[in-house]
């Protein structure tokens, strides 16, 4: 049996980071992760990695760059006969997974983390059983676990996948032609962007909320101007339509759903169900291993991620909170810590969210409903992106800046962003609530000019009635 200081179960943003921060501490580590690649390899990374963020990113980018062309006539470019490639942009968007995956299979190797292919589970306090592939069981022991696992797509139990004309976010990511009609199921973060990128290069996209509100988790103000936009771009966005049955023909499938009171049906050839994500966590923790999982079946973990064990800890999706890489691999640093003997936290009011449509969407801290429905007396400053130099030089004045400050400290509560690059800017307003801000702060901090993020800084400054290229209200 082996032994180490520490076993992580998960080799995705929080399983592998965590692995690299304790062997960066002197600390034997094993990662055990059972990902295969189209290959048929072991590989690192994750959904994140290998289905999700990043591939999905690349996807987004190509697609937005394409449907950019229209508009650069107005800036004195002419584009002709600008095609879509579906299988070369799908193979540049697996050449950059591939990338990553040798990338990090070389940092695991160079913190001399043992990365080890297999299902891993819990079997006791100090023991965790890996099998492999081939179904060989190998016993590890560890003063500390880590359980990192991820999550996987919830599946509707009406509309089964297919894996071809009803398919999960994965599977949309590998379509090799551009779908005619394309329905999408859930009016999430994945949905919209992954309904984005197929409407970008022409299918004609229709998606399905069963929700009677857009974007409930967001700013109201922000959530309406961005059903706005997207269905500018095309998406038709039908809210409250709950779906209820699938039914296959040949290339194509025929949802039925039902929407005031009224039932609707409507074809596709492909089919993508985006309704949410569910802690992968089912085996993972064998019987009478005293780590509690709740109804959801997510692990109950306490401030320091600790479960029932003080030495088995769970990280990112399988626990509480968002389920966000970055509030993964965040967690996975401050477990490192605390396995080194040294104090750490998350702030989980300060990890922003963001949605990578055109414009995107991006927030920290309050919304203005929850600040009002929690009694908290604060002020409001809003910039629109066209009052910005640089974004009207950029032709993309979509969008907005909302600064949300306590109405008797001027303390930043929120801030939200809709526009271009805005998962960008948003670091700005995250630094500025980790660390207490006021719009004051911001509104003494010089920024760049001409830049986008210079309408944080107006939003700040209108918060308190100063602002300089707005009038103020």
């Amino acid at each position: 049996m082996a032994n180490y200081d520490v076993v992580v179960i998960g080799a995705g943003p929080g399983g592998y980071v965590a692995a690299i921060a304790c062997a960066q501490k002197g600390k034997k580590v094993a990662c055990i992760d059972k990902w295969q690649n189209p290959q048929g390899k072991i590989v690192a990374g994750g959904t994140c990695l290998n289905v999700g963020c990043i591939p999905s990113k690349a996807l987004l980018e190509a697609s937005h760059k394409y449907a950019d062309f229209a508009k650069l006539a107005q800036q004195g470019i002419s584009v002709k006969d600008a095609k879509v490639d579906v299988p070369q942009m799908i193979k540049h968007k697996d050449g950059i997974v591939n990338q990553l995956n040798q990338g990090i299979a070389g940092l695991l190797k160079a913190n001399k983390v043992d990365f080890i292919g297999g299902t891993g589970q819990v079997t006791g306090n100090t023991e965790v059983s890996v099998t492999d592939l081939d179904g060989k069981v190998t016993q590890l022991q560890a003063a500390n676990i880590i359980i990192a696992t991820g999550s996987d797509p919830v599946e509707l139990r009406s509309i089964a996948f297919n894996g071809d004309t009803i398919v999960d976010s994965a599977g949309a990511l590998a379509f090799q032609a551009v779908p005619k009609k394309l329905v999408v199921i859930g009016a999430g973060v994945i949905g919209l962007e992954l309904g984005s990128v197929w409407a970008r290069l022409g299918s004609e996209v229709t998606v399905l909320e069963a929700m009677d509100s857009f974007l409930p988790m967001a700013e109201k103000q922000l959530a309406k101007e961005m059903l706005k936009s997207l269905k500018k771009q095309g998406l038709k966005i039908e809210l409250s339509a709950m779906v209820s049955s699938a039914t296959v023909k040949g290339g194509s499938v025929e949802l039925t759903y039902t929407q005031a009171d009224s039932e609707h049906k409507i074809s596709a050839d492909k089919v993508i169900v985006a309704v949410g994500r569910r802690p992968n966590t089912a085996g993972i923790i064998a019987d009478g291993v005293a780590v509690a999982l709740d109804e959801r079946g997510f692990i109950t973990v306490n401030d320091n991620c600790q479960t029932g064990l003080e030495n088995v800890f769970a990280i990112g999706d399988v626990v509480r909170g968002p389920m966000l890489a970055h509030k993964a691999t965040q967690e996975a640093e401050i477990v490192a810590q605390i396995i080194a003997g040294k104090y750490a936290s998350v702030n989980y009011d300060a990890i922003p969210n963001v949605i990578y449509t055109h414009p995107e969407l991006a927030w920290v801290g309050k919304t203005e409903q929850e600040l009002k429905e929690a009694g908290i007396e604060f002020k409001k400053g809003v910039c629109p992106m066209a009052a910005i130099g640089r974004a009207l030089a950029n032709n993309d004045t979509e969008g907005m800046v909302k600064v949300l400050t306590d109405k008797n400290t001027d303390q930043i509560l929120g801030v939200h962003i809709l526009g271009a690059h805005a998962g960008e800017m948003i670091a700005q307003a995250v630094t500025s609530l980790e660390f207490g801000s006021s719009a004051e702060d911001i509104a003494l901090t010089t920024f760049a000019h001409p830049t986008l993020s210079e309408a944080i800084k107006e939003a700040a400054l209108a918060a308190n009635g100063h602002a300089i290229h707005l009038v103020n209200r």
